[in-house]
Protein backbone atom coordinates (compact mmCIF):
# COMPACT_ATOMS: atom_id res chain seq x y z
CA UNK A 1 0.00 0.00 0.00
CA UNK A 2 1.76 3.70 -0.73
CA UNK A 3 1.26 6.10 1.25
CA UNK A 4 2.44 9.61 1.89
CA UNK A 5 3.04 10.05 -1.67
CA UNK A 6 2.19 13.75 -1.95
CA UNK A 7 3.21 16.33 -0.21
CA UNK A 8 2.48 20.22 0.48
CA UNK A 9 1.64 22.50 -2.32
CA UNK A 10 4.79 24.18 -2.17
CA UNK A 11 6.52 21.17 -3.77
CA UNK A 12 3.63 19.80 -5.65
CA UNK A 13 4.75 20.88 -8.97
CA UNK A 14 8.11 18.34 -8.51
CA UNK A 15 5.89 15.77 -8.59
CA UNK A 16 2.70 16.47 -11.14
CA UNK A 17 4.51 16.00 -14.19
CA UNK A 18 5.70 12.38 -13.16
CA UNK A 19 2.06 11.18 -11.26
CA UNK A 20 0.20 10.84 -14.88
CA UNK A 21 2.53 8.07 -15.86
CA UNK A 22 2.63 6.48 -12.47
CA UNK A 23 -0.82 5.66 -12.64
CA UNK A 24 -0.68 4.61 -16.02
CA UNK A 25 1.62 2.07 -15.17
CA UNK A 26 -0.73 0.52 -12.59
CA UNK A 27 -2.48 -2.80 -14.27
CA UNK A 28 -5.40 -2.28 -15.69
CA UNK A 29 -6.99 -5.55 -13.55
CA UNK A 30 -6.17 -3.52 -9.99
CA UNK A 31 -9.20 -4.18 -8.06
CA UNK A 32 -11.29 -0.58 -7.91
CA UNK A 33 -8.32 0.88 -10.15
CA UNK A 34 -10.22 3.50 -12.19
CA UNK A 35 -11.85 4.55 -8.16
CA UNK A 36 -8.37 4.69 -6.27
CA UNK A 37 -6.83 6.84 -9.59
CA UNK A 38 -10.31 9.14 -8.88
CA UNK A 39 -9.47 9.69 -5.07
CA UNK A 40 -5.95 10.74 -5.53
CA UNK A 41 -6.92 13.22 -7.96
CA UNK A 42 -9.27 14.70 -5.74
CA UNK A 43 -6.75 14.24 -2.70
CA UNK A 44 -4.28 16.27 -4.76
CA UNK A 45 -6.64 18.88 -5.90
CA UNK A 46 -7.54 19.43 -2.30
CA UNK A 47 -3.97 20.16 -1.63
CA UNK A 48 -3.32 22.31 -4.38
CA UNK A 49 -6.25 24.47 -2.14
CA UNK A 50 -4.00 25.04 0.85
CA UNK A 51 -4.56 21.93 2.91
CA UNK A 52 -1.00 21.02 4.39
CA UNK A 53 -1.82 17.15 5.04
CA UNK A 54 -4.87 15.25 5.00
CA UNK A 55 -5.46 11.13 5.01
CA UNK A 56 -8.01 9.73 3.32
CA UNK A 57 -9.19 5.66 3.73
CA UNK A 58 -12.20 3.68 2.29
CA UNK A 59 -13.24 -0.11 3.35
CA UNK A 60 -15.69 -1.71 1.43
CA UNK A 61 -17.47 -4.50 3.06
CA UNK A 62 -15.37 -4.12 6.41
CA UNK A 63 -12.27 -4.16 4.30
CA UNK A 64 -10.06 -1.55 3.92
CA UNK A 65 -9.38 -0.82 -0.07
CA UNK A 66 -8.01 2.34 -0.20
CA UNK A 67 -5.74 4.06 2.35
CA UNK A 68 -3.47 7.10 1.63
CA UNK A 69 -1.52 10.23 3.21
CA UNK A 70 -1.09 13.30 1.03
CA UNK A 71 1.30 16.16 1.88
CA UNK A 72 2.56 17.01 5.53
CA UNK A 73 1.62 16.16 9.15
CA UNK A 74 4.20 19.00 10.17
CA UNK A 75 5.27 21.20 7.49
CA UNK A 76 8.31 22.56 9.65
CA UNK A 77 9.89 19.19 10.30
CA UNK A 78 8.61 18.35 6.65
CA UNK A 79 7.20 15.20 8.07
CA UNK A 80 4.62 13.37 5.52
CA UNK A 81 0.83 12.93 6.28
CA UNK A 82 0.39 8.74 6.62
CA UNK A 83 -2.85 6.90 6.61
CA UNK A 84 -2.02 6.32 10.54
CA UNK A 85 -1.21 10.14 11.58
CA UNK A 86 -3.45 10.96 13.88
CA UNK A 87 -5.69 14.21 13.52
CA UNK A 88 -8.18 16.34 15.23
CA UNK A 89 -11.39 14.65 14.95
CA UNK A 90 -13.90 17.41 16.32
CA UNK A 91 -17.06 16.37 16.33
CA UNK A 92 -16.70 13.00 15.26
CA UNK A 93 -15.84 12.29 18.65
CA UNK A 94 -19.81 12.79 19.00
CA UNK A 95 -20.63 9.23 17.81
CA UNK A 96 -17.91 7.44 19.43
CA UNK A 97 -19.74 8.91 22.45
CA UNK A 98 -22.70 7.63 21.57
CA UNK A 99 -21.71 4.05 21.17
CA UNK A 100 -20.27 4.20 24.63
CA UNK A 101 -23.48 5.57 25.79
CA UNK A 102 -25.60 3.04 23.74
CA UNK A 103 -23.72 0.20 25.63
CA UNK A 104 -24.93 1.30 28.93
CA UNK A 105 -28.42 1.18 27.75
CA UNK A 106 -28.05 -2.12 26.27
CA UNK A 107 -26.10 -3.13 30.03
CA UNK A 108 -29.38 -1.87 31.73
CA UNK A 109 -27.45 0.84 32.69
CA UNK A 110 -29.11 4.16 31.07
CA UNK A 111 -32.55 4.75 30.29
CA UNK A 112 -32.64 7.17 27.43
CA UNK A 113 -36.08 8.69 28.17
CA UNK A 114 -35.03 9.09 31.89
CA UNK A 115 -34.34 12.43 33.10
CA UNK A 116 -30.27 13.19 32.85
CA UNK A 117 -30.63 14.51 36.50
CA UNK A 118 -31.21 11.00 37.24
CA UNK A 119 -27.47 10.75 36.37
CA UNK A 120 -26.44 13.95 36.70
CA UNK A 121 -28.17 15.17 39.51
CA UNK A 122 -25.66 18.49 39.74
CA UNK A 123 -26.75 19.44 36.53
CA UNK A 124 -29.55 22.31 37.12
CA UNK A 125 -33.36 21.82 37.13
CA UNK A 126 -34.63 23.72 33.83
CA UNK A 127 -38.34 23.91 34.69
CA UNK A 128 -39.11 21.11 32.32
CA UNK A 129 -37.77 17.65 31.56
CA UNK A 130 -34.39 17.28 29.83
CA UNK A 131 -34.02 13.23 28.92
CA UNK A 132 -30.60 11.77 27.75
CA UNK A 133 -32.49 10.93 24.36
CA UNK A 134 -32.95 14.60 23.93
CA UNK A 135 -29.67 15.76 24.89
CA UNK A 136 -28.20 12.51 22.60
CA UNK A 137 -30.39 13.99 19.35
CA UNK A 138 -29.45 17.83 20.08
CA UNK A 139 -33.65 18.54 21.23
CA UNK A 140 -32.48 19.43 24.73
CA UNK A 141 -31.85 22.96 24.19
CA UNK A 142 -28.64 23.28 25.61
CA UNK A 143 -26.44 25.73 23.61
CA UNK A 144 -23.29 25.25 21.65
CA UNK A 145 -20.35 27.33 22.05
CA UNK A 146 -20.37 30.90 22.04
CA UNK A 147 -16.93 33.76 21.67
CA UNK A 148 -13.98 32.58 22.46
CA UNK A 149 -15.14 29.13 24.06
CA UNK A 150 -13.74 27.44 20.91
CA UNK A 151 -10.66 28.36 21.33
CA UNK A 152 -10.27 27.50 25.21
CA UNK A 153 -6.76 27.02 26.68
CA UNK A 154 -7.64 26.18 30.45
CA UNK A 155 -7.35 22.55 31.19
CA UNK A 156 -10.18 20.57 33.10
CA UNK A 157 -9.33 18.03 35.44
CA UNK A 158 -13.08 16.76 35.40
CA UNK A 159 -15.87 15.93 32.97
CA UNK A 160 -17.93 17.83 35.86
CA UNK A 161 -15.74 20.82 35.98
CA UNK A 162 -16.18 21.29 32.24
CA UNK A 163 -19.95 21.39 32.85
CA UNK A 164 -19.47 24.42 34.61
CA UNK A 165 -19.18 26.36 31.52
CA UNK A 166 -22.47 25.86 30.47
CA UNK A 167 -24.66 24.56 32.93
CA UNK A 168 -26.52 27.45 34.27
CA UNK A 169 -27.26 29.29 31.28
CA UNK A 170 -30.84 29.41 30.00
CA UNK A 171 -31.83 26.88 27.23
CA UNK A 172 -32.13 27.88 23.69
CA UNK A 173 -35.32 26.79 23.04
CA UNK A 174 -37.64 24.30 25.11
CA UNK A 175 -36.82 20.83 25.40
CA UNK A 176 -37.49 18.89 22.52
CA UNK A 177 -39.37 22.06 20.14
CA UNK A 178 -36.20 22.08 17.82
CA UNK A 179 -33.14 20.94 17.07
CA UNK A 180 -30.21 23.07 17.99
CA UNK A 181 -26.29 21.23 17.41
CA UNK A 182 -24.55 21.53 20.81
CA UNK A 183 -21.18 20.41 21.79
CA UNK A 184 -22.08 20.62 25.39
CA UNK A 185 -25.04 18.46 24.92
CA UNK A 186 -22.53 15.72 24.24
CA UNK A 187 -20.11 17.00 27.18
CA UNK A 188 -23.43 16.45 29.54
CA UNK A 189 -23.67 13.05 28.36
CA UNK A 190 -20.86 12.18 29.45
CA UNK A 191 -21.08 12.70 32.98
CA UNK A 192 -24.34 10.56 31.90
CA UNK A 193 -21.94 7.83 31.21
CA UNK A 194 -19.40 8.37 34.01
CA UNK A 195 -22.02 7.98 36.20
CA UNK A 196 -23.59 5.36 35.08
CA UNK A 197 -20.75 3.03 34.52
CA UNK A 198 -18.71 4.22 37.52
CA UNK A 199 -15.97 4.53 35.82
CA UNK A 200 -13.26 7.79 34.50
CA UNK A 201 -15.23 8.69 30.94
CA UNK A 202 -12.29 8.20 29.54
CA UNK A 203 -11.10 5.27 30.59
CA UNK A 204 -14.20 3.53 29.74
CA UNK A 205 -14.12 5.14 26.44
CA UNK A 206 -10.81 3.43 25.81
CA UNK A 207 -12.06 0.40 27.59
CA UNK A 208 -15.25 -0.46 26.46
CA UNK A 209 -15.07 1.38 22.51
CA UNK A 210 -12.05 1.92 21.25
CA UNK A 211 -10.39 -1.29 22.26
CA UNK A 212 -13.06 -3.74 21.52
CA UNK A 213 -13.67 -2.11 18.01
CA UNK A 214 -9.29 -1.93 17.70
CA UNK A 215 -9.12 1.40 17.39
CA UNK A 216 -5.34 1.63 18.43
CA UNK A 217 -4.61 5.19 17.08
CA UNK A 218 -7.50 6.57 18.60
CA UNK A 219 -7.35 8.71 21.62
CA UNK A 220 -8.02 11.75 23.42
CA UNK A 221 -5.64 14.79 22.52
CA UNK A 222 -4.24 15.69 25.88
CA UNK A 223 -1.45 18.19 25.06
CA UNK A 224 0.85 17.14 27.99
CA UNK A 225 0.70 13.37 26.39
CA UNK A 226 3.52 12.38 24.19
CA UNK A 227 0.72 11.33 21.16
CA UNK A 228 3.01 9.08 18.64
CA UNK A 229 1.90 10.18 14.85
CA UNK A 230 0.19 13.67 16.40
CA UNK A 231 -0.11 15.90 13.60
CA UNK A 232 0.34 19.68 13.85
CA UNK A 233 -2.36 21.91 13.49
CA UNK A 234 -2.64 24.58 10.97
CA UNK A 235 -4.99 27.52 10.14
CA UNK A 236 -4.85 29.54 6.70
CA UNK A 237 -4.98 33.59 7.16
CA UNK A 238 -7.29 35.53 4.90
CA UNK A 239 -4.19 36.30 2.99
CA UNK A 240 -3.15 32.22 2.35
CA UNK A 241 -0.58 32.65 4.38
CA UNK A 242 -0.40 28.90 6.17
CA UNK A 243 0.28 29.58 9.88
CA UNK A 244 -0.01 27.46 13.21
CA UNK A 245 -3.02 27.04 14.85
CA UNK A 246 -3.71 28.86 18.08
CA UNK A 247 -3.03 26.63 21.43
CA UNK A 248 -6.65 25.15 22.84
CA UNK A 249 -7.07 22.69 25.27
CA UNK A 250 -9.79 20.36 24.77
CA UNK A 251 -10.22 18.64 28.17
CA UNK A 252 -13.44 20.56 28.48
CA UNK A 253 -15.28 18.44 25.57
CA UNK A 254 -14.01 15.40 25.49
CA UNK A 255 -17.35 13.63 24.10
CA UNK A 256 -17.69 16.25 22.02
CA UNK A 257 -15.09 17.20 20.13
CA UNK A 258 -11.77 16.28 21.81
CA UNK A 259 -10.17 13.33 20.51
CA UNK A 260 -7.61 12.70 17.98
CA UNK A 261 -7.84 9.56 15.71
CA UNK A 262 -6.64 8.09 11.68
CA UNK A 263 -8.94 7.78 8.93
CA UNK A 264 -8.30 4.03 9.41
CA UNK A 265 -9.61 4.02 12.51
CA UNK A 266 -12.45 6.01 11.25
CA UNK A 267 -13.33 3.50 8.72
CA UNK A 268 -13.17 0.53 11.20
CA UNK A 269 -15.15 2.28 13.09
CA UNK A 270 -17.53 3.15 10.84
CA UNK A 271 -17.21 -0.38 9.00
CA UNK A 272 -18.14 -1.91 12.93
CA UNK A 273 -21.91 0.07 13.04
CA UNK A 274 -23.26 -1.31 9.68
CA UNK A 275 -23.14 -4.63 11.68
CA UNK A 276 -24.23 -6.06 14.94
CA UNK A 277 -21.18 -6.99 17.43
CA UNK A 278 -20.19 -4.17 19.41
CA UNK A 279 -24.43 -3.63 19.37
CA UNK A 280 -27.20 -5.45 18.86
CA UNK A 281 -29.23 -4.63 15.79
CA UNK A 282 -32.18 -2.63 17.19
CA UNK A 283 -29.47 -0.66 19.04
CA UNK A 284 -27.90 0.34 15.97
CA UNK A 285 -31.25 0.67 13.96
CA UNK A 286 -32.36 3.06 17.32
CA UNK A 287 -29.06 5.18 16.65
CA UNK A 288 -29.71 5.43 12.72
CA UNK A 289 -33.37 6.64 13.34
CA UNK A 290 -33.94 10.48 12.77
CA UNK A 291 -35.28 12.17 15.85
CA UNK A 292 -38.43 13.98 15.67
CA UNK A 293 -39.65 17.26 17.52
CA UNK A 294 -42.64 17.43 19.61
CA UNK A 295 -44.49 18.79 16.70
CA UNK A 296 -43.24 16.08 14.57
CA UNK A 297 -40.31 17.25 12.46
CA UNK A 298 -37.54 14.89 11.35
CA UNK A 299 -34.50 16.27 12.48
CA UNK A 300 -31.80 13.74 10.57
CA UNK A 301 -30.47 13.40 13.76
CA UNK A 302 -30.70 9.99 15.67
CA UNK A 303 -28.32 9.13 18.20
CA UNK A 304 -24.81 10.79 17.65
CA UNK A 305 -25.57 10.48 13.89
CA UNK A 306 -26.48 12.74 10.93
CA UNK A 307 -28.86 10.54 8.72
CA UNK A 308 -29.41 12.02 5.11
CA UNK A 309 -29.69 11.61 1.62
CA UNK A 310 -26.81 12.13 -0.82
CA UNK A 311 -27.02 14.41 -3.89
CA UNK A 312 -27.38 10.85 -5.93
CA UNK A 313 -30.43 9.52 -3.38
CA UNK A 314 -28.22 7.15 -1.30
CA UNK A 315 -28.65 6.99 2.34
CA UNK A 316 -26.08 8.09 4.77
CA UNK A 317 -25.12 8.03 8.09
CA UNK A 318 -22.28 10.21 9.21
CA UNK A 319 -20.73 13.01 10.60
CA UNK A 320 -18.49 15.78 10.34
CA UNK A 321 -16.06 17.58 12.37
CA UNK A 322 -14.18 20.86 12.92
CA UNK A 323 -11.70 21.97 15.20
CA UNK A 324 -8.70 24.08 15.70
CA UNK A 325 -6.21 23.11 12.91
CA UNK A 326 -8.73 20.07 11.86
CA UNK A 327 -11.86 18.81 9.83
CA UNK A 328 -12.66 15.44 9.01
CA UNK A 329 -15.39 14.05 7.44
CA UNK A 330 -17.11 10.16 8.19
CA UNK A 331 -19.71 8.59 5.94
CA UNK A 332 -21.20 5.52 6.32
CA UNK A 333 -23.22 3.82 3.49
CA UNK A 334 -25.77 0.81 5.02
CA UNK A 335 -26.73 -0.16 1.20
CA UNK A 336 -23.39 -0.73 -0.30
CA UNK A 337 -21.68 -1.15 2.96
CA UNK A 338 -18.87 1.24 2.16
CA UNK A 339 -17.28 3.81 4.74
CA UNK A 340 -15.30 6.81 3.60
CA UNK A 341 -12.74 8.89 6.09
CA UNK A 342 -11.29 11.81 5.72
CA UNK A 343 -9.21 14.02 8.47
CA UNK A 344 -7.17 16.58 8.02
CA UNK A 345 -4.72 19.24 9.77
CA UNK A 346 -6.36 22.60 8.84
CA UNK A 347 -8.86 24.49 10.05
CA UNK A 348 -11.90 25.31 8.18
CA UNK A 349 -10.50 22.54 5.61
CA UNK A 350 -10.93 23.72 1.71
CA UNK A 351 -13.20 21.04 0.81
CA UNK A 352 -16.51 19.90 0.47
CA UNK A 353 -18.88 16.98 2.01
CA UNK A 354 -20.16 16.36 -2.02
CA UNK A 355 -16.49 15.92 -2.85
CA UNK A 356 -15.87 12.95 -0.28
CA UNK A 357 -19.30 11.10 -1.10
CA UNK A 358 -18.09 11.14 -5.18
CA UNK A 359 -15.04 9.66 -3.67
CA UNK A 360 -16.60 7.03 -1.56
CA UNK A 361 -19.31 6.67 -4.84
CA UNK A 362 -16.60 5.82 -7.03
CA UNK A 363 -15.59 2.57 -4.88
CA UNK A 364 -19.29 1.68 -4.33
CA UNK A 365 -20.01 2.01 -8.38
CA UNK A 366 -16.57 0.42 -9.62
CA UNK A 367 -16.18 -2.96 -11.05
CA UNK A 368 -13.85 -5.10 -8.71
Amino acid sequence: MLTGRYFAPVVLAMFVSAIPLAFAQKPASEPYASARQFADQQAREWLQRGIPGLSLTVAVDGKIVYSEGFGYADLEERVPAWPTTKFRIGSISKPLTAVGLMELVEAGKVDLDAPVQKYVPSFPDKGTLITVRMVAGHLAGIRHYKGDEFLMQKHYDTVLEGLKLFENDPLVSPPGAEFHYSSYGFNLLSAVIESASGEDFLDYMQARVFTPLGLVHTTADQNSRIVEERSRFYEREKDGITENAPYVDNSYKWAGGGFLSTSEDLVRFGSAMLQPGLLRSATLKEMFTPQHTKSGKETEYGIGWFVRRTNSGELTYGHSGGSVGGTSQLILYPATHVVIALVTNLSEGEWKREEVEAVAENFASTPK
